[in-house]
């Protein structure tokens, strides 16, 4: 069921990828929008790849781990429909919770980082994934398999939330009124890959827009405040390596530093940025200075 369910998934996404990134570049040609570079392209096809064969050899692992812990359910919704609609909410409030916790640990930032060093923004950074991240992120779907939810239930869902999440990778499409408030948009979107010190660590969601509304995460896009897409410091290399373990490189590097043992600690699982000396600033930091000097 599980494999017809995946193969349905890429018979009916596949055409929609080829047209939409054929439409984006064949749009970005014509207009002139140097949207799209070759290098770029491939850097985030060989990213898409090795997430992809990661994912294809822990996913028997995860799903393991979901079933076992499906046999202590608290409780088991019945109704076919509320059983999709709860697994739909939950798996996106979820998957926020990863997000955020991506960002606000630079252990997972490391991971998570070479899916936003790409300085440009269309359909196939979309692809450009976090190459380890199947190695931890079933761990946060273990509630749902306690809600009642079957391991192959909630890899299914978030295979399909992750087209959507996809999708929103496009400079093309402007601002699309209501759905400002409900949905991810890609105006959203943009402001979660931007480097702008007001966007940082902005706008987690995937699917749902109000957890970042809920938790403070919100930040809608400024016209007056185009995005600058990538790092706040870019790694400026396409080298296969530096792509995936740039950020590890840095902490080791600050690991070396001369200082408390607590203050290692924080280098290696406080949030990007920070520093024991103030040489770097986490977002907040950045943020709060901003302000001041406003």
């Amino acid at each position: 069921m599980q494999e017809f369910r995946e193969s349905l998934l890429i018979l009916i996404t596949t055409p929609i990828y080829i047209i939409v990134i054929g439409g984006e570049i064949l749009y970005s040609y014509f207009k002139q929008r140097h949207l799209y570079s070759t290098k770029g392209v491939l850097a985030n096809i060989y990213l898409s790849a090795l997430n992809f064969t990661l994912d294809i050899v822990l996913r028997g692992v995860c799903l393991w781990v979901l079933n076992y812990f499906f046999q202590f359910k608290f409780f088991e919704i019945e109704n076919v429909i509320a059983y999709w609609a709860v697994l739909l909410l939950a798996e996106d409030f979820t998957y926020y919770w990863l997000h955020r916790i991506d960002h606000y640990c630079r252990f997972f930032w490391a991971v998570h980082v070479t899916h936003h060093s790409s300085e440009e923004f269309n359909l196939t950074v979309g692809f450009r994934s976090s190459v380890f991240q199947p190695l931890y992120r079933f761990i946060y779907f273990i509630p749902l398999a306690l809600m009642g939810f079957k391991g192959i239930d909630i890899m299914f869902m978030y295979a399909a939330t992750q087209i959507f999440g996809i999708l929103v990778h496009t400079q093309t499409i402007k601002k699309l009124g209501f759905l400002e408030y409900i949905i991810v948009t890609p105006s959203h979107h943009r402001v979660h890959h931007g480097s702008n010190i007001q966007y940082l660590d902005k706008n987690m969601g995937m699917l749902l827009i109000i957890w970042d509304k809920l938790f403070g995460t919100f930040q809608a896009e400024d016209d007056k405040d185009p995005v600058k897409y990538g790092l706040t410091k870019n790694i400026g290399t396409y080298n296969p390596f530096n792509m995936v373990f740039h950020e590890w490189r840095e902490i080791f590097n600050d690991l070396k530093k001369q200082t408390s043992f607590k203050n290692k600690l924080m280098y290696v699982f406080g949030p990007p940025g920070w520093s024991h000396d103030g040489s770097t600033k986490t977002s907040t930091q950045l943020r709060q200075e901003l302000h001041q000097n406003k």
